[in-house]
């Protein structure tokens, strides 16, 4: 939807793939996001031996400063994912270390040394798996993403937080459960990528097609006045009536209901609602939908 709103505004040229270049660097910009959330976190962990060398190094440290606890920065679960080559190779290519604040990160530790999770955590001389995880959650969902000044940081560096950080976060905690099990080069599914790029392609192809069987349902609605997102949604909706045929029509028409409520104005939904399911049962009476019944497997 972004990449096909990106396409009309900028009034694209139809040269073959500049639309499809425009989707694939939406999703670099996602595999980045994560990559960041992922070199911050960590970096939170490992702040405890920073801390302890600090005040090691202390012109006159005290008794205190010589034997910090820096359990934490030995964390199994922090160091299954320092050491996956994937992730390694992705720090690398992205140099996250290059805009992540420094000071943010050292506040958020001292933050975390003030917990009762991270005193029952460091206060266990043993290394248990479950609880070796639940500090490592606990940091990122009490002490980042619930951190207004945390989320600021990651709006400022990522335009695509608020569409895609739910995602993202969601990717992070099964990375967080099975570190190692992310291809970072391809974030998405195959098959989730085929499907987007197709039906980007499908759209943009289509498109005096799919406004002529749109347009005669708009009634006394003037299609130069609808908003342009409603416009773009209806149109990628009856292109999966069409073209897509193992997708259920109810499952395409309660999905751009959903996009047009987040995205565009609040009579939207039902707009959206309307059109589609106009058109849904028009192309069943010609005989025109063609779909695959499909099961889960």
């Amino acid at each position: 939807m972004q990449t096909i709103y990106t396409a009309s505004t900028l009034e694209l040229d139809d040269k073959p793939g500049k639309s499809v270049r425009i989707l694939q660097k939406n999703l670099d910009q996602s595999r980045s996001l994560l990559v960041y959330l992922i070199y911050f976190l960590t970096e939170v962990i490992r702040y405890a031996e920073k801390d302890a060398h600090l005040k090691a190094s202390k012109h006159l440290p005290t008794a205190d400063d010589l034997t910090t606890n820096t359990k934490i920065a030995g964390n199994e679960l922090l160091w299954k994912i320092l050491e996956d080559p994937a992730l390694k190779e992705q720090f690398s290519n992205d140099k996250p270390e290059l805009t992540a604040d420094k000071e943010l990160i050292r506040k958020i530790y001292f933050k975390l040394k003030e917990t009762a999770e991270y005193k029952k955590y460091i206060a266990s001389p043993t290394r248990e798996k479950k609880e070796e995880s639940l500090i490592v959650e606990f940091i990122l969902n009490d002490l980042l993403l619930a951190n207004e000044n945390f989320v600021s940081d990651i709006e400022e560096h990522f335009s695509n937080w608020d569409d895609d950080g739910e995602m993202i976060t969601q990717l992070l905690v099964g990375y967080l459960h099975k570190p190692g099990s992310i291809n970072f080069k391809q974030i998405m599914s195959k098959d989730k990528a085929d499907f987007a790029k197709n039906l980007l392609e499908t759209v943009l192809e289509k498109d005096e097609m799919l406004q002529q069987i749109i347009k005669p349902k708009l009634k006394n609605w003037d299609p130069e006045r609808i908003a342009q997102l409603d416009m773009i949604m209806m149109k990628m909706g009856v292109a999966e009536f069409l073209f897509f045929e193992t997708i259920p029509p109810k499952v395409t028409i309660n999905e751009y209901i959903d996009l047009a409520k987040d995205y565009s104005t609040q009579q939207s939904g039902q707009f959206v609602n309307g059109i589609l399911d106009n058109i849904h049962k028009e192309l069943v009476t010609q005989g025109n939908m063609q779909k695959t019944e499909y099961k889960k497997s």
